[in-house]
């Protein structure tokens, strides 16, 4: 190539460099052009990463990728995706997990990269993973979809909700329910427990690892979640103290003779005008002298229950958080003794609620 042809190219190339010079500074001092960055950058590739991180987390993968890295195959094995089109469009989706980062791809093998990724793979912070899955599937819809919602007269149901997720991402609070175990439950003496919605079941264990000559009935509302809760007790070896089932608190006959009632995260599911029928119900199964605990967050606290209220707001069951001043008086409508309420972490919004069922019955 000659000296004068390189000029000449040179020259050539000068104009379309002052041209494209002018486009990107013309379509970056358009208004919508760094708002558009902006938001990419600050609010979508975050929302796209936890999403695909809550789908991960939810369907097994970052579970397996932690043991080892997974080729499509096995993954495709794993996840019953089955046929040649369908394993296509699997792989553009962990495709996209590796371009946001969440996953790494070496040797035809998909393996965990992010940081976070790690972490929520191991089964220690399995609640949190649930509680992204939650946030994903209850907390983004809700927001999403509000103002259409009313439009269209529409609620959500029980069948919007994912028991078993929830039944997981609950035990974020596993060590604040456990002090209000703690703090209540007897030690020398035989314990006869029912749990209403018993989720997982781990505080039905924990109560029994506390006193060996626990027995207890477990109950939740919702048969999937049941039936996990009896698949763990069963694992744990505690058949023959804990028996599970599906149940409905408002339609359950039972003798009144527990020592003991909990009910963990779940007083909004009953609308706040039948909690005092509930806490009734709750205390004619308990005996003379028996005690009812119940855990939950209250108003006031941070943004993840605001968004909890809401849904709650937009559902054809449930209620809001309770007020704890309510919640006490609620406690004395039903009939309880020296009903009160107890932070569990100075600052914090989660309270334990306790009340005594009489000795002598209610006039």
């Amino acid at each position: 190539m000659t000296t004068l042809h390189v000029a000449g190219t040179t020259r050539n190339r000068a104009p379309r460099a002052v041209a494209q010079a002018a486009t990107l500074g013309k379509v970056l001092t358009t208004p919508q052009v760094p708002l558009l960055l902006a938001l990419s950058k600050r609010f979508v590739t975050p929302l796209y990463r936890a999403t695909f991180l809550a789908s991960a987390a939810g369907n097994g993968l970052l579970r397996w990728m932690a043991v080892r890295p997974c080729d499509l195959e096995t993954l495709a094995i794993k996840l019953g995706v089955e046929g040649k089109e369908d394993k296509r469009r699997l792989r553009a989706w962990l495709e996209v997990g590796v371009r946001l980062g969440e996953f790494d791809k070496h040797e035809g093998c998909y393996r965990l990269k992010s940081r976070s990724a790690k972490l929520l793979a191991r089964m220690k912070h399995d609640a949190l993973a649930a509680a992204l899955e939650e946030i994903m599937q209850t907390h983004v819809p809700v927001l999403l979809n509000a103002p259409q919602m009313l439009r269209a007269g529409q609620r959500f149901t029980m069948a919007d909700q994912d028991g078993s997720v929830i039944a997981r991402s609950t035990r974020v609070v596993e060590p604040l329910v456990e002090a209000a175990i703690d703090a209540t439950l007897e030690r020398e003496y035989p314990v006869r427990l029912l749990e209403i919605g018993c989720g997982s079941g781990t505080y039905v264990r924990y109560a029994a690892s506390l006193n060996p000559r626990l027995t207890a009935l477990a109950i939740d509302l919702q048969d999937e979640v049941a039936r996990q809760a009896a698949k763990n007790i069963a694992e744990w070896g505690l058949t023959d103290r804990v028996e599970v089932r599906t149940g409905d608190l408002r339609t359950l006959q039972l003798e009144p003779q527990f020592d003991l009632v909990t009910m963990h995260n779940n007083i909004y599911y009953f609308a706040p005008a039948e909690r005092v029928a509930i806490l009734e119900r709750a205390r004619r199964l308990l005996a003379p002298g028996g005690k009812l605990l119940l855990t939950t967050s209250c108003k006031g606290g941070h943004v993840g229950l605001d968004l909890l209220n809401l849904w709650f707001e937009y559902a054809d069951f449930g209620g809001p958080l309770p007020a704890a001043d309510e919640l006490v008086e609620q406690f004395t409508q039903a009939g309880f003794l020296d009903a009160q309420a107890r932070r569990i972490v100075p600052g914090e919004q989660f309270r334990a609620f306790t009340g005594t069922n009489p000795h002598a019955p209610l006039s």
